[in-house]
């Protein structure tokens, strides 16, 4: 680790401080905290001493993000090949899944790192390690064929408008991620939704089905797939948010490392289990009818594991987060049931709570004021 410390040094000098290429230290410098603990702490203010820091906090989303993201591999493949043979072998899966997958992540980091690179050199701070998860988020919900040049649209505009025009890291109000998302779907609507754009390669073949279990729901079709394999995700969907099980995988990471708020996503779901069990008592409509099962299909179960999770547009007191968590779901539940035009409802319930979250801090925090006032009040009049 010495050798590569003194070569990271020795490239640093020509970008130190009143050298020619001064102002592109923030590039260089962000390849040294990604490598190396930052050498520097906080000398003014209130601050924690805590051996955690932004870059270890984004690395474990990313590992809690990669049993998610290995099985959607294999599925984009499966999900393919399955539609022109009966026994597909694992690796073939895989690999022909990797082929589809590998390049929307690079084209993600390319675009979006490039971006962060300029505002950063041009701003004259460090690279935040924040697009380390959004990066890999961004490909991790799109649809497998969506174009390459698509996606990086989608990327740059999540990263501009939806995080640097609010000044970076950590000021923005809406997930970037999801940013990417609802631009993609309302900008190029017939490449994010029907019943081809979720199988890779679709166009090469004949009589292809891979319509979504909410899209038949809501087009009044019958579901063929039973409650496992929902549950275990082999289903036609975005690349990483059809199974539960390597979700919950992540979840349990999270949870356990700290770094996402077990409030949040066990109100999420027992927001969309509430709805969902209510709606399936009314029964008007096949979506209405699929009750518990709204919980193992679509987005929700990744949306509210890893985006309703996000530190910076989430709600921050622990009662605002189980609020904030439950009308995530609940609202999840009701888009899919009341516009069958858009089944799929978390993507526009998180950003519509990311929208409302300090709203929501904000009565939780006067709440807590009022309470406190009227007991020190009460005890001034016993005294």
């Amino acid at each position: 680790m010495k050798f590569l410390r003194d070569k990271i040094d020795q490239i640093k000098k020509p970008f130190g401080k009143g050298e020619k290429l001064e102002r592109f230290a923030p590039a260089v410098n962000s390849l040294d905290t990604f490598l190396f603990v930052p050498n520097h702490t906080t000398k003014h203010g209130a601050h924690i001493r805590d051996a955690v820091d932004l870059k270890r906090t984004m690395i474990t989303v990313v590992l809690a993000l990669l049993p998610a993201l290995v099985f959607g591999i294999w599925n984009a493949g499966y999900q393919s090949l399955s539609q022109l043979q009966e026994v597909v072998p694992f690796m073939d899966a895989f690999i022909h899944g990797l082929w589809k997958v590998i390049p929307m992540i690079i084209v993600s980091y390319g675009v979006g790192l490039g971006i962060e690179f300029y505002f950063a050199i041009q701003r004259g701070h460090d690279v935040n390690e924040g697009y380390l998860v959004t990066g890999l988020l961004i490909p991790m919900i799109m649809p497998v064929d969506l174009p390459l040049w698509m996606l990086a649209l989608s990327v740059a505009f999540a990263v501009i408008i939806g995080k640097e025009a609010f000044g970076g890291t950590g000021m923005n109000i809406l997930n970037p991620a999801l940013t990417a998302r609802a631009f993609a779907f309302f900008a190029y609507p017939t490449f994010m939704s029907g019943d081809k754009v979720w199988v890779s390669d679709a166009t090469t073949m004949d009589a292809i089905s891979g319509e979504t279990i909410l899209g038949k729901l809501a087009a009044g079709k019958e579901v063929a797939y039973d409650t496992w394999s929902m549950f275990e995700g082999t289903i036609p969907g975005s690349i990483a948010e059809t199974s539960v099980l390597w979700i919950l995988v992540g979840a349990a990471i999270l949870i356990f490392t700290g770094v996402g708020s077990w409030r949040i996503i066990v109100s999420g779901f027992l927001g969309a289990a509430f709805t969902a069990f209510l709606f399936e008592l009314w029964g008007a409509n096949p979506l209405m009818n699929f009750g518990m099962s709204h919980l193992l299909v679509g987005g929700l179960a990744f949306g509210v594991v890893f985006m309703a999770t996000d530190p910076v547009s989430a709600a921050q007191t622990n009662r605002g987060k189980w609020i904030y968590g439950f009308l995530i779901g609940l609202f999840s539940i009701l888009i899919r049931v009341f516009n069958p035009a858009y089944p799929e409802g978390v993507m526009l319930a998180i950003l519509l709570l990311n929208v409302f979250a300090p709203t929501i801090d904000h009565y939780v925090v006067q709440g807590n004021i009022s309470r406190r006032k009227k007991r020190v009040a009460k005890q001034l009049k016993t005294a």
